[in-house]
């Protein structure tokens, strides 16, 4: 792959062996990173790219904290910016970068923030708190919102929440958001993260209790989007689930068609890739292998598509790997990379 690469790795910082966010060359023909420095960010518990290439955006216990992502891949320091609510645990941006989206686990609040043309995160746009009651009377008896995101049609925005049990569907007109419908899923399935194909026709909603993806179509409407579900498949294949077992995170290859989907999961600690067709949208699951560390909090697929990371958030590990789509199989790469905690990752291109 022509170009240079930089991958930014989010991580708490209550210990202190961790600023925050870690800055890696990575090295695309060998499918490892390289170390290079570190930014302090107050407890980095997600982090992605504006969809130009620009801009960094990391939760910290202040908010949202942004960055300008400079041509040799270091990170200089924008704003930050209040959420009025508890710290966030997942960002989006829009395709247009207009807008940066917060869901809020621990109050269950998604948030909405205006971008400035700079970057910088700028005032709060419209937020709502979810209300209700979940199903289990441990970890999601009451609303957590887990992944918010706009729409493809860019009228709606949809958050899952895996504390009651539903993905709540707004409209998002003249910056305010309006609750229009919701996709009620099965009780104890905690839908935890969501990502639309890049043409727009598919969503794929991972469950972290239930295991499980759902594959449905989707279309605009007037009123309200038009989502039907039409296939469900497990995360981890054949395998017998244990009660430890957790959906944990979910990716889809960068290219144009969307050609793999890959699922991590943690209590397995295991690897999923699925083969994605592009015109029905179903999935086939090539493999469900080990990652070589606890509880893989989150995977990154290097542009190339032919190797992948995961971040073992318990073992404190990234490790990397090649992959063989044709025979499902996953093979370690480069030696695994030691950081504290890490909970998400970004691989960005910083110039050709």
């Amino acid at each position: 792959m022509n170009g240079k690469y930089m991958a930014y790795v989010g991580s708490y910082s209550y210990t202190g062996k961790a600023k925050g966010i870690t800055v890696y060359d990575v090295d695309v023909e060998k499918g490892i990173f390289k170390e290079r420095c570190e930014m302090e960010v107050d407890n980095s518990s997600y982090v992605t790219v504006s969809h130009n290439g620009k801009n960094l955006y990391s939760i910290a216990d202040e908010g949202v904290v942004s960055f300008r992502i400079l041509e040799n891949g270091s990170l200089s320091r924008l704003n930050s910016a209040k959420i009025k609510g508890m710290r966030g645990c997942h960002l989006s941006t829009d395709v247009d970068d207009r807008y940066v989206f917060v869901s809020g686990y621990h109050d269950g609040k998604a948030t909405i923030l205006r971008l400035n043309k700079d970057g910088s995160v700028g005032r709060i746009v419209d937020g709502v708190f979810h209300k209700g009651y979940g199903s289990v009377a441990e970890r999601n008896f009451r609303p957590h919102v887990s992944c918010t995101r706009l729409t493809p049609d860019k009228r709606f925005v949809a958050c899952a929440d895996l504390g009651i049990d539903q993905v709540s569907i707004y409209r998002f007109d003249e910056e305010k958001l309006v609750q229009v419908d919701a996709v009620r899923c099965e009780r104890e399935s905690a839908p935890r993260h969501f990502r639309f194909s890049n043409d727009g026709r598919f969503m794929y909603l991972m469950y972290e209790l239930k295991n499980v993806i759902d594959v449905y179509t989707y279309e605009t409407g007037e009123r309200a989007p038009k989502i039907e579900k039409i296939q469900t498949i497990s995360t981890i294949g054949d395998k017998r689930y244990s009660e430890l077992t957790a959906a944990c995170a979910m990716r889809l290859s960068p290219d144009p068609d969307n050609q793999y989907v890959y699922c991590t999961n943690a209590g397995d600690n295991a690897l999923s890739i699925f083969r994605r067709d592009k015109e029905t949208g179903l999935l086939e699951l090539l493999c469900c292998l080990p990652v070589s560390g606890d509880y893989p909090k989150d995977v990154a697929v290097f542009p190339d598509e032919k190797h992948v990371a995961c971040l073992n958030h318990e073992s404190g590990t990234i490790t990397f790997f090649s992959v063989d789509y044709e025979k499902g199989l996953l093979v370690m790469c480069g030696r695994e990379v030691k950081v504290n905690e890490p909970n998400c990752c970004a691989i960005v291109k910083v110039s050709d």
